[in-house]
């Protein structure tokens, strides 16, 4: 309830703290060997996410490299690059990256193609110099449009930012998930719900209750901890405001202590409800809609992912928090994550039932 939630947080903040991946390895097949090509080559081992770290004698063995993890990605240069650049022949340089890891694959793709677009912007700059065009003449010529990227909420494109504020959250919630079912399973366990009931005056309702409390408590006072960290110690982007957040954690965990003490009801038996509740936790963080978004999913994907708590707060983060709508724009999952939280007191007669009369099976 406290150990491993910090131990993730400190796990998943402290893993991505340079927000994204630096100096990923690639190699060259350079047959042209030109002073051109060096250039080009000290170009993408300048970038930020690329690192030249092999020279390799044909595309054969850089494949090779590439396929037993030794490299993401390799530039091969053909004979005769420059000469034909320099002659405008369009030579052909070829790149080849594995997109097995999609994040290494898309941020080496973009090195090796940028660099291309570089190296034959910088020939065709000084052709054009060369025949006496000015500088306010060249430039429109060589890119007739000029891109002006506005990347809105996360700039600096931080993986820490993007994937934490969900990751973080996702194994808290996990945990919730399979400490409330093991809090009421372990008093039949051990005999002990017979005492809880007279406990609370053989009232079901109370009993309830009383058995969440505690755990509430320790759960927001943790989730506070933790949201502190990221949006307070971290500085991680909260434009809506840190009550907020805040009160969406609170929300979230209510919502998911609810939703996992329903499948106890539904199912009391320990093993079962804890085995089901750690499957819909794991889930969960597929059908959040972070990675892969749901409306690109079949139909009936995106009707289950209603029944995530996890998904209702991305929902609600992604839209008050990081967009600063209003709670309004949230309404419907808002009040999801209250319906998770009041689904067991439907089942209270059937809870109590259970803490009274069932027996425990192995």
């Amino acid at each position: 309830m406290f150990v491993l939630p910090c131990l993730c947080a400190a796990f998943f903040t402290t893993m991505m703290d340079s927000g994204q991946p630096m100096d990923m390895p690639v190699g060259v097949v350079d047959n042209d060997n030109t002073s051109m090509t060096r250039k080009l080559i000290r170009t993408l081992d300048s970038f930020q996410s690329s690192k030249v770290v092999a020279h390799y004698p044909s595309v054969d063995d850089a494949r090779h490299a590439i396929q037993t993890g030794e490299i993401y990605g390799f530039m091969y240069f053909p004979k005769h690059t420059t000469d034909e650049l320099l002659a405008s022949r369009q030579p052909k340089i070829s790149f080849y990256y594995s997109n097995t890891s999609l994040t290494a694959g898309a941020l080496i793709f973009k090195d090796m193609k940028t660099m291309a677009t570089l190296g034959s912007a910088a020939v065709g700059q000084a052709t054009l110099q060369a025949k006496g065009y000015r500088q306010e003449l060249i430039m429109p010529a060589l890119q007739p449009i000029a891109v002006d990227l506005h990347m809105i909420g996360n700039p600096w494109v931080n993986y820490n930012i993007y994937l934490s504020t969900m990751l973080i959250p996702g194994c808290f919630l996990l945990f919730v998930f399979l400490m409330t079912p093991y809090s009421f399973g372990t008093e039949l366990k051990f005999g002990k719900s017979s005492e809880l009931m007279n406990a609370a005056g053989d009232n079901a309702f109370i009993a309830i209750i009383g058995k969440l409390i505690p755990h509430t408590l320790i759960y927001f006072i943790v989730m506070s901890g933790l949201l502190a960290y990221m949006f307070v110690y971290l500085h991680f982007p909260a434009p809506g405001g840190i009550w907020r957040i805040m009160l969406l954690g609170y929300l979230s965990i209510i919502g998911a202590q609810g939703f996992s003490l329903t499948i106890f009801g539904l199912i009391p038996a320990l093993r079962m409800s804890m085995s089901i509740c750690s499957l819909m936790g794991v889930l969960s963080f597929s059908m959040v809609g972070s990675a892969f978004p749901i409306f690109a999913m079949d139909a009936p994907l995106q009707a289950l992912a209603w029944l995530f708590p996890l998904r209702h707060y991305y929902m609600i983060y992604q839209l008050c928090v990081f967009n600063t709508y209003p709670l309004a724009d949230a309404l419907p999952h808002i009040l999801c994550l209250i319906g998770f939280a009041v689904m067991p007191y439907l089942l209270t007669m059937r809870i109590g039932k259970v803490l009274r009369h069932y027996d425990y099976i192995e």
